[in-house]
């Protein structure tokens, strides 16, 4: 069953009861880091391995996400700033606990590459909010894997 989450904007990611912020750099330009993550939808499972499946939906201004474990995320985009931010948030998810979730990746320059930062902003039960701290370490290595998979595979030798 799904449930209405409640409709955050922005500024959430600055004032969510519960924020786990995570960075790592990677080696290939904010340009093509962003094309990843904002146009390239459905391959988020070949690098972010918590994905199972992803999709644009809403002729691209929203998205559905399915996660391992059978999480399924149905989501608004609220920034897409190519090379620099992207962001959205859960509008209706079949998890227990949360009553409120926005997520914003932001990338910098670094060198000749990308500095990435992730931050998953959060509200919800206190179960939920005690899960997610408990749970910050395994969240961070998901995160850093990810960013790891995703920077192969922009500058790998198929890339």
């Amino acid at each position: 069953m799904f449930r209405r989450l409640r409709s955050v904007e922005l500024d959430f990611v600055e004032s969510a009861p519960l924020r786990l912020v995570f960075a790592a750099e990677v080696s290939a330009p904010p340009q093509e880091v962003y094309r990843a993550l904002a146009d390239d939808v459905a391959g988020w499972p070949s690098w972010f391995t918590s994905v199972t499946a992803a999709r644009p939906t809403r002729a691209g201004t929203g998205r559905e996400v399915r996660l391992k474990g059978g999480t399924v995320l149905r989501e608004t985009i609220l920034a897409t700033e190519p090379g620099q931010r992207y962001a959205y948030r859960v509008d209706e998810s079949n998890a227990p606990g949360p009553r409120a979730l926005l997520e914003e990746w932001r990338l910098t320059p670094a060198g000749t590459g990308t500095r990435v930062r992730w931050t998953f902003a959060a509200d919800g039960s206190a179960l939920f909010r005690f899960a997610l701290r408990l749970g910050r370490s395994g969240v961070g290595r998901a995160f850093r894997d990810a960013v790891r998979m995703l920077d192969g595979r922009l500058t790998g030798p198929t890339a």
